[in-house]
């Protein structure tokens, strides 16, 4: 089996929620379980941070493995899903997992994977946790797949957990209300470890609270506790952000540099500096500022960090997000606007969804006032472009159906003027098809 069959194996012999969507979910640990059984236990070898949360997971994920990093530290990075290489989930100081190693752990599993019927993330977690123990990482930042108490990563004991936000996103599997939805969140949170969250909520505080408080957990909600401010400069006809540490409750001096920018950049950052505060606190990390922010000035390098307001051109101005619910979007599109009005250009909305996306809660946020290029990624859960042209006509966002995301994103490029303003988003999957 070379790698090409085995990809071929792990897409499509194996349940995969990022091709199947609902009938992939396995709403259980018994299969994560059986697994690790089977590979005496790599998780016990290993010291974590996990992450979860419905927005700014990922970002957090790296700028906390590039900081560990930074320090000197050999750090294993999972994080879901991938945009153009499998291998993208699974990395060591940014490099990522060998195709050899692919190969021969899915060989290795092959007949306990046919005994088991593991999903295509269960048995990536798996994957990810061997090859962190083989390499003898010295720390593993874990993303959350999906939700939190139920999620395959959640079999791990972490030094610090993080939860960075709570929107409206997987309903279907998490509940309908922030509360509910938090809940399950909320499951990543174990004995007598520590918990960082990233934003206040009203109706998810207390929820948290109670969990922290029934595990004996000490829990820090960043925003509460730290403050950034961010400071903007001109630069060819687009605003960019200058982040500094606030002198907040307490006064904090923490210099930050970035190489990212958009909506959630200083919410990001200060989650991560809370996750960094708290290791520091408990004797797991001697924090060095200076070191962190020579990472964060060089996060794509360090982690392969990609996807997230991603600049692919100048003229036009051609941004890629992933953002896909009403929680990101939002912020993503007030953006935009802004730096439309700066640049006094029009708008081109590259658009392709998941067919399980609430179109209702995000089309209403899209200006009516720019161009629309409906797309369909190449997956099967993508939604008919059609389908979404007309519902989005129902909110008068009017534009015309390409056959692929490519032709859609060639129409608005060769459409906008030097001055105009080009975005490619909807969904992860639409975003991985312009990188």
């Amino acid at each position: 089996m070379n790698y090409s069959d085995t990809l071929d194996y792990l897409f499509t012999r194996l349940p995969m929620y990022q091709r199947q969507g609902d009938t992939a979910m396995k709403k259980d640990l018994t299969n994560i379980q059986l697994l690790l059984d089977e590979l005496d236990h790599p998780e016990q070898q290993l010291r974590f941070i996990h992450v979860g949360g419905t927005n700014g997971k990922g970002t957090v994920s790296h700028l906390l493995a590039a900081a560990l990093q930074a320090h000197g530290h050999r750090v294993g990075l999972y994080t879901s899903p991938h945009y153009k290489d499998f291998r993208e989930r699974i990395k060591i100081n940014g490099t990522f997992i060998a195709e050899e190693e692919v190969v021969a752990f899915v060989q290795r599993m092959q007949l306990a994977i046919e005994r088991i019927k593991p999903s295509f993330f269960e048995i990536t977690v798996a994957m990810a946790l061997v090859h962190f123990a083989r390499s003898q990482v010295q720390w593993v930042v874990l993303e959350v797949g999906l939700g939190g108490r139920l999620d395959s990563t959640n079999v791990v004991d972490p030094v610090l957990s993080v939860i960075t936000n709570i929107g409206y996103d997987h309903m279907q599997f998490l509940g309908d209300t922030l509360p509910l939805i938090a809940e399950e969140k909320a499951g990543i949170i174990k004995a007598d470890r520590p918990v960082v969250i990233g934003l206040t909520q009203s109706e998810t505080e207390p929820v948290f609270r109670r969990k922290a408080k029934a595990m004996g957990a000490s829990i820090t909600f960043a925003d509460q506790v730290y403050g950034i401010r961010a400071n903007y400069t001109r630069e060819d006809d687009y605003t960019r952000q200058h982040l500094f540490a606030d002198e907040a409750i307490p006064p904090l001096e923490f210099p930050i540099a970035v190489s990212v920018d958009g909506p959630y950049v200083a919410e990001n950052h200060r989650t991560a500096i809370a996750a960094l505060l708290e290791l520091d606190r408990g004797g797991h990390l001697a924090l060095d500022p200076r070191a962190v922010r020579r990472a964060w000035g060089s996060l794509h390098e360090l982690t392969y960090y990609i996807g997230r307001w991603q600049v692919l051109r100048s003229s036009p101005l051609v941004i890629a997000d992933s953002a896909h619910n009403g929680e990101g979007l939002g912020p993503v599109i007030a953006l935009l606007n802004e730096q439309n009005a700066l640049r006094k250009g029009h708008q081109h909305f590259v658009l392709g969804v998941v067919s399980d996306k609430d179109l209702h809660h995000i089309l209403p946020l899209f200006p009516a006032n720019a161009s629309y290029y409906f797309v369909k990624a190449d997956i099967l859960r993508g939604l008919v472009a059609d389908e979404l042209a007309a519902t989005a006509a129902e909110y008068r966002l009017i534009g015309e159906v390409y056959g692929s995301v490519q032709k859609g994103y060639q129409a608005a490029v060769r459409a906008a003027g030097s001055k105009d303003i080009v975005f490619v988003g909807g969904s992860i999957f639409t975003v991985a098809e312009v990188l």
